[in-house]
């Protein structure tokens, strides 16, 4: 099916209205927007393999038909919302759909007595969170992506927030959904507190990026707002023992909502004001009922001080939640500056993630040319490990073929270290086809069992192809 044919045969269904061909609008939908794509657009480059269409959709039903028209055509559907991918997860193929469901926005029901709240795909986190907050009540769900992310993806990329180590990633937030399998047909899991039939079905879709369906609508749990609030930052003296301060605090049973850990680069970037010279940052946000806050941050404080800990105070955790989201306006400097920025999260466990973190930075300063910027944080703990989150900046050039191997150069050193050491190359961003590469070897003999759903499920390989099984 050649792409007049495609556009034909959607216009039929949505109307010719709403099946897009204005070319930079197709330049504008064929990748991300976030990282090296950014620096990419920023100067006027759109290099990506452009799609034939952006089909607009406003219903389940218009999902399901589209997939029943173009089954089997050979097309290559990539399902959108809010964009806010950063793993080239939505960058297209030649003569691709973008299956864009963003208008798909809808609270359908509120629900207090059983905590519960149900929307469609396209709608935004942010407005979401308003709406809850104005009632009392919150998702517990704040991805720095939060004034771009629209409910579908942040489910279909297995999304986290800056308060997870209290609310949980979107998988502990998810109850129920509803999606369009490649065939056309409409499923859904519904909203239950757990069952024990049968595997978990909800996990099918839970990070599959768009490989295996079309998640339409989406149903997570509701929390009261915090009545209690304590916060406190503090200087380490490098990150080995602000790591070991995490983990014992989490490992003693205390579950702070936002926990942070920024290693000694970021620390005199973002915090220089309040730091003493070649300090980490470390600091901590506790939510909980009257009392059991500062219950917690007295615990906190004393945990902290066996690890050598300066105590700073509030006003540095302030700051960040001020400039939290800031990421995009951080990297348009640096590209206006002619520097090209990425952000890599992977995790591993306590006996590791210092090694990855201490290997991957001497690798990037030594192998990568002219490295601004090569540094890591922690934001994501758990009683067994945690998450690193490294920013990379490059000088970049005026050969695209150049930037495009250090940008490489980058994931591998990224990637190779947090295999060699045991942890998983994603910890909340995905793979998209940035590190599809990896897959193999990140799951080994597990691998199959994806590549058999995928058989199963979109058995003409109709899906957002090249994401997650690598092209």
């Amino acid at each position: 099916m050649n792409n007049k044919n495609v556009v034909e045969t959607l216009a039929g269904i949505l109307g010719t209205d709403r099946v897009v061909t204005d070319q930079q609008v197709l330049n504008e939908n064929c990748s991300d927007w976030i990282g090296y794509r950014r620096w990419e657009r920023f100067h006027g480059d759109y290099l990506a393999p452009k799609p034939a269409c952006v089909a607009k959709v406003e219903s389940t039903e218009e999902i399901s038909q589209v997939f029943k028209a173009l089954d089997g055509s050979g097309i290559n559907i990539v399902p959108v919302t809010g964009k806010s991918c950063v793993t080239s997860g939505i960058q297209t193929t030649e003569g691709a759909v973008v299956l864009d469901a963003s208008s798909m926005s809808e609270i359908v029901s509120f629900d207090t007595y059983n905590f519960l709240v149900t929307v469609k795909c396209g709608t935004p986190l942010e407005y979401l969170e308003g709406y809850c907050n104005l009632r009392g009540y919150t998702t517990g769900h704040f991805p720095q992506s939060l004034p771009l992310a629209q409910m579908g993806g942040l489910v279909a990329t297995r999304s986290t927030g800056q308060l997870s180590s209290l609310y949980g990633g979107i998988e502990d937030l998810l109850v129920g959904l509803e999606a369009v399998l490649p065939s056309g047909e409409i499923v859904r899991i519904k909203n239950v507190p757990r069952r024990a039939a049968g595997p978990d079905l909800r996990h099918i879709f839970l990070g599959s990026e768009g490989t295996l369906g079309f998640i339409t609508e989406i149903t997570i749990k509701l929390f009261k707002l915090p009545a209690d609030k304590w916060q406190c930052a503090y200087g380490m003296p490098n990150m080995d023992q602000g790591l070991e301060a995490i983990r014992e605090i989490v490992q003693a049973g205390w579950k702070p909502c936002v926990v942070r850990l920024h290693d000694e680069y970021e620390a005199e970037e973002s915090y220089s004001r309040f730091i003493e010279e070649g300090e980490s940052v470390l600091f901590f946000v506790a939510y909980g009922p009257r009392g059991e806050a500062q219950l917690m941050g007295d615990a906190i404080n004393e945990i902290c001080a066996k690890y050598g800990a300066r105590t700073i105070g509030s006003k540095l955790v302030d700051v960040w939640f001020e400039q939290r989201n800031n990421v995009c306006y951080a990297l348009d400097r640096h590209a206006k500056a002619g520097n090209i920025g990425e952000t890599i999260d992977i995790s591993a466990n306590w006996t590791d993630i210092g090694k990855i973190y201490k290997a991957a930075c001497e690798r990037g300063y030594k192998e990568i040319g002219d490295v601004i910027q090569f540094s890591a944080h922690s934001s994501h703990s758990y009683m067994q490990g945690t998450n690193m989150y490294f920013v990379i900046i490059f000088k970049g050039s005026d050969h695209h073929e150049e930037n495009t191997k250090r940008f490489r150069q980058v994931y591998n050193i990224v990637m190779e270290e947090t295999l060699r050491y045991g942890g998983s190359i994603s910890h909340h961003h995905g793979v998209g086809k940035y590190r599809a590469h990896w897959m193999p070897e990140e799951h080994g003999s597990a691998y199959t069992m994806f590549k058999t759903l995928k058989k199963a499920f979109d058995p003409n390989d109709m899906m957002n192809r090249g994401t997650i099984i690598p092209e």
